[in-house]
């Protein structure tokens, strides 16, 4: 029984109540339209928590019928105005082969390596958040001090590197060694970098990677933190680690924003 199996086993209710899991999808299009709806529903959702510096920052999805390829936001719009009309489809020698915009020189250097790297992943999410450039320029890593955080408890890397502005795939290619397998990375001098296997899942862990580092500031900031061992570390990882939680922990921002902003999906 796979962990996905496991966790649903213990979490279902019973079958009269309603529990929301991932859709399933007839054909490719169907899919396709779904990853880029969502896709410009997280973009929003980054713009509406203060993701956005400048033209820096950029959310992928990738492409379920042609794999190569990934959806992206464009370069320079707000996140807060991104439609799904507006997504650009970029392949794999970062050309633009659909939409009306270019695409952000260092979100396809960057992507393109972390997608190929990692055949299981549909999402990435990457933005220069606050709290989360704070932590990468003191290039340590999130410690287990919350419930929270320990979703990525031995769960996230360093790249222990900054060289500039992202512009070479050969510097995407050190990026994805770093991230590994693991779920997120914290880029020196730069931000966070997270993954999933749904745009709900990458965006959530990025949204939750931030909050941990404004708590791990927080707490440093003003004593001696208590860490969670490592044994009940380990377990609650288990518990909250995995991309389908993540994706029911997304659920209520993405019905949030829908309702409020509806004209996303245009």
């Amino acid at each position: 029984m796979s962990a996905d199996e496991e966790f649903l086993e213990k979490m279902l209710p019973a079958k009269d109540l309603i529990f929301r899991l991932p859709e399933t999808f007839a054909t490719v299009e169907e899919e396709r339209r779904h990853r880029k709806e969502r896709l410009a529903a997280a973009l929003r959702i980054f713009g509406k928590f203060g993701f956005e510096e400048g033209v820096a920052g950029h959310i992928t999805a990738r492409d379920p019928g042609m794999t190569d390829h990934f959806w992206v936001n464009p370069f320079g719009m707000s996140f807060k105005h991104v439609k799904v009309s507006d997504l650009i489809l970029v392949n794999h020698q970062g050309q633009v082969v659909q939409g009306r915009y270019p695409v952000n020189e260092a979100a396809f250097a960057i992507h393109s390596q972390v997608h190929q790297a990692r055949p299981d992943v549909v999402a990435a999410a990457h933005s220069h958040s606050t709290h989360g450039r704070a932590i990468s320029a003191l290039g340590q890593k999130l410690e287990p001090i919350t419930q929270d955080v320990c979703a990525f408890y031995e769960d996230h890397g360093l790249f222990d590197d900054y060289t500039g502005v992202v512009t070479d795939t050969e510097e995407g290619k050190r990026i994805a060694a770093a991230l590994g397998s693991y779920k997120a990375v914290i880029l020196r001098n730069h931000g966070l970098l997270t993954v999933g296997d749904s745009v709900d899942a990458a965006a959530w862990w990025f949204i939750t990677m931030e909050r941990s580092c404004q708590v791990q500031l927080l707490a440093k900031a003003a004593g001696q933190v208590v860490h969670i061992s490592k044994e009940n570390a380990e377990l609650t990882h288990q518990q909250l680690g995995n991309d389908l939680v993540a994706w029911i922990n997304y659920q209520p921002l993405y019905d949030q924003i829908v309702r409020e902003q509806p004209d996303l999906f245009d």
